[in-house]
C-alpha cells in the first residue's frame, strides 16, 4: 500500500474555511486537515485525516462522502488520529466498472487494508471503527472478521445483516420501507437521482437538514461536487446492485430468499439509532444482543436516519461516553 499526501490544510482553518470544491466550512466546526490517498486491494481511496492519538476510523454511506462525519472529525480530532475516507466509488476514490467489484467482501478488504497501514503510522493495534448506513453494514462484517483489529465498534443507523435479513423476510414494514433499494439497483437510477441537478438526492438526503438550519448552502454544494465526479452516483449504487439487496419483487417470485448466516460480534459496540429514520426501522433493534453480547444501544427519539449531521452535538457526546467506559 502507497500513502500519498495530497494537501495539507491548516492554513485554511486558520483562515476560517476548508474548501472541496466551492463549499466551505467555518473553521470552529475544521480541524487542521489532510487530503491523503491510499492504493489499497487494487483501489485508490481518498480519505482526510486530522488529530494525534488512538485511531479512529468513520465509514459513511449511501450517498455520502468523507464530509458527512465533518462535526465528528472536529470533536475526536483533539485526542485522536480521525481518518475518514471516501469509500470505493466515492467522490474523489477510485470507481471500478464492474458491479461485482463492489461487493461486501471487497469492501471490507478495503477497509482491512486501509486500517493496517494506518495503524503503523499510528503505532496502534487496534482502532475504533464508527459507521453509518452502508458503511455500517461494511463495518458489521469487518468485526466479524476482524475483531482483534478493533477496540470499539460504533454503528449508526444500519442493520446488522442477519436480523435484517430477517425482517425483509418476515416484516412487511421494513418490507416496504426498504423498497427503495430497488429503485437504486434499476438501469434508470442515475438519471431520476440525477435529474434538475439532483434534485431528488438532494431533497432525500439533505432536505430536512436545509430547512432546519443543520445543513448550509455551502454544505449543499459540497454534496453535488462530490456527486458530480465522474461515475460516483454510479459507484454508490453498485452498492445495492451488487449485493441485489431489498425486498422480493413479483419477478423473482415468491419463494422467500434465504436467511442470512448468524454473524456474531464479539467486539464491544455502542449502537446509536435514530428512531424516525423511515427508511431503516427501530425493530432492526430487536434481538440484536443475540448477534452483540457486549451491546449498548443508544435511541434518539427525534433522530432520523441521518442523525450523524442532524444531532451531531448529541451522536459525539453518545460516542464520547461510551469511549470513556473501560
Amino acid at each position: 500500500m502507497k500513502i500519498v499526501l495530497a494537501t495539507a490544510i491548516g492554513l485554511a482553518a486558520i483562515a476560517g474555511v476548508f474548501n472541496q470544491g466551492s463549499g466551505t466550512v467555518p473553521s470552529s466546526e475544521t480541524p487542521a486537515l489532510s487530503h491523503e490517498y491510499a492504493d489499497v486491494n487494487g483501489v485508490k481511496l481518498h480519505y482526510v485525516r486530522a488529530g494525534k492519538g488512538p485511531l479512529m476510523i468513520f465509514v459513511h454511506g449511501f450517498p455520502e462522502f468523507w464530509y458527512e462525519w465533518k462535526h465528528q472529525l472536529a470533536e475526536f480530532a483533539t485526542d485522536h488520529t480521525v481518518v475518514a475516507p471516501d469509500m470505493r466509488g466515492y467522490n474523489l476514490s477510485s470507481k471500478p466498472e464492474n458491479v461485482a467489484d463492489y461487493a461486501v467482501p471487497k469492501l471490507v478488504e478495503d477497509l482491512r487494508a486501509l486500517a493496517s497501514e494506518l495503524l503503523k503510522s499510528t503505532g496502534g493495534q487496534t482502532f475504533t471503527l464508527v459507521a453509518h448506513d452502508w458503511g455500517g453494514a461494511i463495518a458489521w462484517v469487518f468485526a466479524a472478521q476482524h475483531p482483534e483489529m478493533l477496540d470499539r465498534l460504533v454503528i449508526v443507523n444500519a442493520p446488522h445483516p442477519t436480523v435484517f435479513s430477517k425482517l425483509l423476510r418476515q416484516d412487511a414494514a421494513q418490507q416496504k420501507a426498504s423498497g427503495y433499494m430497488l429503485m437504486f439497483r434499476s438501469p434508470g437510477a442515475e438519471a431520476a437521482l440525477s435529474a434538475n441537478s439532483y434534485a431528488m438526492l438532494t431533497s432525500m438526503v439533505l432536505g430536512d437538514g436545509l430547512k432546519n438550519g443543520t445543513l448550509t448552502e455551502a454544505d449543499k454544494q459540497m454534496y453535488i461536487d462530490a456527486w458530480s465526479q465522474p461515475n460516483a452516483l454510479t459507484g454508490g449504487l453498485n452498492y445495492y446492485r451488487a449485493a441485489a439487496i431489498g425486498p422480493v419483487t413479483p419477478q423473482e417470485g415468491t419463494t422467500t430468499p434465504p436467511a442470512t448466516p448468524a454473524i456474531t460480534i464479539r467486539v464491544p459496540t455502542l449502537v446509536i439509532w435514530g428512531e424516525k429514520d423511515t427508511a431503516l426501522l427501530p425493530q432492526n433493534l430487536d434481538g440484536l444482543g443475540e448477534f452483540v453480547p457486549k451491546l449498548t444501544v443508544k435511541r434518539v427519539a427525534d433522530g432520523t436516519h441521518w442523525v450523524v449531521r442532524e444531532k451531531a452535538p448529541e451522536v459525539n457526546r453518545l460516542i464520547r461516553e461510551y469511549l470513556a467506559e473501560r
